[in-house]
């Protein structure tokens, strides 16, 4: 089954900066609302202010940092986000920079994969009622929870391929999913994918919308070491060349909204169940309601199956 939902493509400082692409998942538009790590209104606490405010749809996080909660919080968050939102929870983590890792730890892990193998593991094992190290959560009833893992290159795709529900990958073409990530995946986890898109519109720079959306993204090794894999120009040095080789490779998906809908189709082709819209570089030129503008309008192209070359 092929889906298509939407990110919050910010870390929100206003709830009312949330609720429109809620908005998109009650009205059906979207499968679901994923959310990132924000550190200004923190994701979970997001989630449930929404949830009672009405919004009980479906929800993910589009990746939760590892290092900032230990497994059995993770646990108990995200049951009670399924508790409350009333629908299976994606709860998708992520092992980080590895220097950001260290500020917040202490040290980076010497293995990541591995680690976030272990973190996983746990964190499934106290949902589904076991003990690790002796320590249990309390029995609570909730809809099922998704362990979700941030995928990048091989090794992480093998640990989370035995220890997650989900695999969430960011900035991966099509090709790089289907013949390097999905094998190592191997049968286990569904894949999930964050594309970024922006509706082709007057006076809008492709390259530079790119930019602000992946700009950060671009001057991370491991990231730019994927795409150059994957047949992306991509150096950390020149993030500006990075973001015009995310256009011109069609990474960074533009068009009219039935086209990208129509480019969207090439995830799915490649085994991804769940295409997630991301209209970053939309909302940091434009603002937020010219993001949401182009994230509905590519939804109901997706939706009504309204969609070209």
């Amino acid at each position: 089954m092929s889906r298509s939902s939407v990110i919050v493509p910010h870390q929100p400082g206003k709830i009312g900066e949330v609720v429109p692409y809620a908005d998109l998942v009650k009205r059906g538009l979207a499968a679901r609302l994923w959310l990132g790590q924000s550190l200004r209104l923190e994701t979970h606490a997001v989630i449930a202010y929404l949830a009672g405010a009405g919004y009980r749809i479906p929800v993910g996080t589009s990746v939760a940092l590892m290092a900032l909660r230990n497994p059995a919080e993770a646990a108990a968050q995200a049951r009670s986000l399924a508790v409350l939102t009333g629908h299976r929870l994606v709860a998708g983590f992520g092992a980080s920079y590895p220097a950001l890792v260290a500020q917040l730890t202490g040290a980076a892990p010497a293995r990541p994969a591995t680690a976030a193998g272990e973190y996983l593991a746990a964190v499934r094992t106290l949902l589904d009622g076991g003990d690790v190290r002796g320590f249990t959560l309390p029995p609570l009833r909730h809809p099922p929870v998704e362990v979700g893992a941030g995928v990048l290159r091989p090794g992480m795709a093998r640990a989370a391929g035995t220890r997650a529900d989900t695999a969430i990958t960011w900035l991966t073409p099509p090709s790089y999913v289907k013949d390097v990530l999905a094998p190592a995946l191997g049968t286990g986890p569904r894949i999930v994918t964050v594309v970024h898109a922006a509706v082709a519109r007057p006076g809008r720079d492709p390259a530079h919308l790119a930019h602000l959306a992946a700009g950060a993204h671009l001057q991370a090794a491991h990231y730019t070491g994927m795409l150059r894999a994957a047949g992306i120009d991509a150096d950390p040095s020149d993030t500006r060349a990075g973001a015009r080789a995310l256009v011109s490779s069609g990474l960074f998906v533009t068009g009219t909204a039935a086209q990208v809908a129509g480019r969207l189709a090439a995830y799915h082709a490649a085994g991804v169940d769940e295409v997630v819209v991301n209209t970053a570089g939309v909302w940091l030129a434009e603002g937020p309601h010219a993001a949401v503008r182009d994230a509905e309008e590519i939804l109901t192209c997706l939706g009504r199956g309204d969609a070209t070359d």
